[in-house]
């Protein structure tokens, strides 16, 4: 990584290359989808979680820093520091446990909520990709700069949940859209939209408790700002002051052009 970028980056990197290396150093285990113990926002933490939830706390120990931690699984860790990383040790883990390569480990490091959320690391566990970015230093992909993309409605791409628990106004915008496509993986999909390979991304399941946790999206969201975009909840709610902690869930809108907003906008809210 670049020597211009902040040192506490660089500490966000190591953390999500040791993760990487103990998932796939257990890749192979039998044991990796055992159900151990109740993560802290009440769904069941499988043994792939706990392993990465180990190593960040190993790492950040090592590293001499003393942020808080928020994490999926184990909730709040107090660190006696200002800040706070929030962190999923592997979103989309789902799609980890049934060999899909669609998943992630997501790092955000701020303050209070996610405008509070200074910088954001996001590595790809398949294959190691990692985008990461600074707040008014732009967005990077492996080193290289990322934007997002203008919008044009004849090759216009959405991700999108979908599947019973989702709402009919994410179906009917997914069915309206040129293109549609779903990973299951908030960060992956909201990154999508900030690199331009995406125009929007929309979230919102009917239940209140199986929308979006701040450890989804933090992380990506310091990314696709930097990148030139935008993100409010699916009714166009602005996001800037979602608390950095598990209490709360939200819908997602991401965006990248303003114009595929208000498009957007009209259309559906």
């Amino acid at each position: 990584m670049a020597n211009a970028f902040p040192p506490e980056l660089e500490v966000l990197y190591r953390v999500s290359v040791a993760v990487h290396r103990v998932v796939r150093d257990a890749s192979s285990s039998p044991h990796r989808a055992d159900v151990v113990a109740m993560g802290a926002d009440g769904s069941p933490t499988e043994e792939l979680d706990r392993l990465a939830e180990t190593e960040i706390l190993k790492v950040l120990g090592a590293e001499g820093v003393d942020w808080d931690l928020v994490s999926e699984e184990i909730g709040h860790v107090s660190r006696g520091g200002t800040r706070t990383l929030v962190v999923d040790p592997i979103d989309g883990s789902h799609n980890a446990l049934r060999n899909q390569p669609f998943f992630t480990i997501s790092l955000a490091l701020g303050q209070q909520d996610l405008a509070g959320v200074d910088m954001g690391l996001v590595r790809h566990l398949h294959d190691g990709t990692t985008w990461w970015a600074a707040r008014g230093a732009g967005a990077f992909r492996d080193g290289r700069p990322i934007h997002t993309r203008p919008w044009n409605a004849k090759t216009e791409t959405i991700f999108a949940n979908l599947g019973k628990n989702a709402t009919e106004r994410s179906a009917r915008l997914a069915g309206n859209a040129r293109r549609v496509r779903s990973l299951g993986c908030a960060s992956l999909e909201l990154l999508m939209v900030a690199q331009g390979s995406a125009d929007g991304y929309f979230f919102e399941n009917a239940t209140e408790s199986r929308n979006l946790r701040t450890t989804d999206i933090a992380g990506a969201y310091r990314i696709l700002m930097e990148a030139g975009g935008g993100l409010s909840d699916a009714r166009g709610k602005p996001l800037d002051s979602f608390p950095l902690n598990l209490e709360r869930r939200t819908s997602v809108f991401a965006w990248g052009d303003a114009a595929f907003r208000t498009s957007t906008q009209e259309g559906f809210f």
